[in-house]
């Protein structure tokens, strides 16, 4: 890291030192990386930053390297730099998400120094096995989200959140040999973005993108890159997705829906928030299965053999154009 940067965060921090103690993770397509500094001389014993470092083109796992999904990424940076700078500070305990202390770009780097959230003792990571009391804490996250940024404009983020979102993925559509579903496509993300509900959606509200507390009760969220406007119902489609095997989403789909707006209907009072709450449920979980058919649609032109594709999200998407189709 350049001298400048590692000045920015002695500053932003008051430490007299740093030591870099960990690489958390690469960012994707090698954009960077989330790294781990130890501090000497600060109130905080540590911070993780975020450092990307923008390439002319990235090595794309799945093969997309063209200018589009570079430009893509280029801009989910500068959303997530807006995010920290103009609508984190809104997010309180209930949607807790760590603290950025300072923001800065450099030609073509990009640096965010942000609350190390495994201090503030959210230091467990969940990948397969969860657990009710884990994803009802991510519901609870999800839905005091969804409240707290109820009819607020993306001003300066994603005007429509989510990275699979059908006007970033045209290459995705054209390659879909599901014929059906791309016909629909237009229909279903235009049932989404009607909505008279429209929030803020976290974009990539997965499992892995949640940090526990030890007991598993309460989580943080990060990676900010893809929030903008949109149906709450795409985050939690997004997320049990992400964490439940196909038997299981089919299984206690109305307990997850039922647990969600539960979750928001107590945010909402908590936040005297005077939106007509039965009219927005019924909106909302109407479009549960739409949401869960436009994450499909993306998937079968992505990446055809990914695990997500099973029966439930086929019959899901068959149930919803022909729906559209009535």
């Amino acid at each position: 890291m350049n001298q400048h940067f590692q000045e920015t965060i002695l500053k932003a921090t008051g430490a007299q030192s740093l030591n870099r103690t960990a690489s958390i993770q690469s960012l994707w397509s090698g954009y960077g990386e989330i790294i781990r500094y130890s501090l000497e001389g600060s109130k905080m014993k540590s911070v993780v930053v975020k450092h990307v470092n923008l390439p002319e083109g990235g090595n794309h796992p799945r093969g997309w390297n063209t200018d589009l999904s570079h430009q893509r990424k280029l801009k989910s940076y500068k959303v997530e730099t807006e995010w920290y700078k103009s609508f984190a500070n809104s997010c309180d305990q209930n949607c807790k998400v760590p603290e950025c202390y300072a923001l800065e770009t450099l030609g073509s780097e990009v640096l965010m120094v942000m609350e190390d959230l495994d201090e503030l003792g959210f230091a467990k990571r969940l990948s397969a096995s969860v657990n009710w009391k884990n994803i009802n804490a991510c519901l609870s996250w999800l839905s005091n989200f969804h409240a707290t940024f109820l009819h607020i404009k993306p001003q300066g983020l994603w005007e429509t959140g989510t990275y699979w979102h059908l006007n970033t993925r045209p290459e995705e559509l054209e390659a879909m040999d599901d014929l059906p579903l791309k016909n629909a496509a237009a229909a279903i993300d235009r049932a989404l973005t009607s909505s008279p509900f429209q929030t803020l959606v976290h974009g990539d509200a997965k499992l892995a993108n949640f940090c526990f507390s030890e007991d598993g009760e309460k989580v943080a969220a990060v990676d900010f890159q893809y929030v903008g406007g949109g149906c709450g119902m795409k985050d939690l489609a997004y997320f049990i997705g992400s964490c439940m095997s196909e038997n299981d989403c089919e299984k206690y789909e109305e307990q997850i829906l039922n647990t969600y707006f539960e979750f928001l209907k107590a945010a909402l009072n908590r936040k005297q928030n005077s939106t007509n709450f039965i009219a927005l449920e019924h909106n909302w979980r109407n479009l549960y299965h739409t949401a869960w058919a436009d994450f499909h649609r993306f998937l079968k032109g992505w990446h055809p053999g990914h695990w997500k594709i099973n029966s439930y999200s086929e019959r899901v998407s068959r149930e919803v154009i022909k729906s559209i189709a009535h």
